[in-house]
């Protein structure tokens, strides 16, 4: 399948109900996060700037912008691992109608394997942070980053969209089989993440790919 076959079968399907609910959830959560992140940042530089409240929230509003663009894909991760089946079987239903009925793995599970991706890309984005602070390695910070991205979202999100039709070994080999095609996936799903707006789609955009890349290759 062409690399910008799913994306834009994902992006065509934007209208779709069950999208558009999970486009809200996932805004909403994100927003929840950094709003908490932004107050924890805040009330953080309160102690250090007693008497200065104007600059403590104002370091914590800059600081949790600056901190997003490096963590949101961590927090996108999480939140789109929790809503797979919804969009699964959205885009099943328009494109691949004739499938039987998936069995998803446990609630417990995709919530599981959900924060394992999360945690797994914030090791590598703050890595990549570390480095970005090194001035003989900062030109490779951002590079490294978005190739690690690539990598643990693409398979994080296939391996959870192919678990909802066999088990986890199963979905393991499915991914080393059709892997070219995930990582590259994987990498439009990292560069979406960083432009605005368009990393609020991330979430839903990257699991309706992945779905489009298992049928196809099966």
């Amino acid at each position: 399948m062409p690399l910008l076959v799913p994306p834009l079968r994902a992006i065509g399907q934007l209208d779709d109900p069950a999208f558009l609910g999970v486009v809200g959830r996932s805004v909403a959560w994100a927003l929840v996060a950094f709003l908490a992140l932004a107050v924890l940042l805040a009330r953080g530089a309160e102690a250090l700037l007693a008497g200065h409240p104007v600059l403590a929230w104002l370091f914590g509003g800059v600081g949790a912008l600056v901190l997003a663009f490096y963590f949101f894909l961590p927090i996108a991760s999480v939140i789109a691992l929790l809503f797979v089946d919804r969009i699964a079987i959205a885009v099943e239903r328009r494109w691949y109608p004739t499938l039987p009925r998936a069995r998803p793995a446990p609630l417990a599970s995709q919530a599981w394997d959900g924060l394992a991706l999360g945690l797994r890309v914030l090791t590598w984005q703050v890595a990549a942070l570390l480095l970005s602070l090194v001035p003989p390695l900062a030109p490779i910070a951002a590079p490294l980053g978005w190739l690690i991205a690539a990598w643990s979202v693409g398979r994080g999100l296939f391996v959870a969209v192919a678990m909802r039709r066999m088990t986890r070994l199963a979905a393991t080999q499915r991914y080393r089989a059709q892997r070219p095609a995930v990582l590259a996936q994987g990498a439009l799903i990292a560069l979406g993440s960083i432009i605005p707006v368009v990393n609020l789609l991330v979430p839903v955009l990257g699991t309706a790919a992945m779905v489009h890349i298992l049928q196809e290759g099966r």
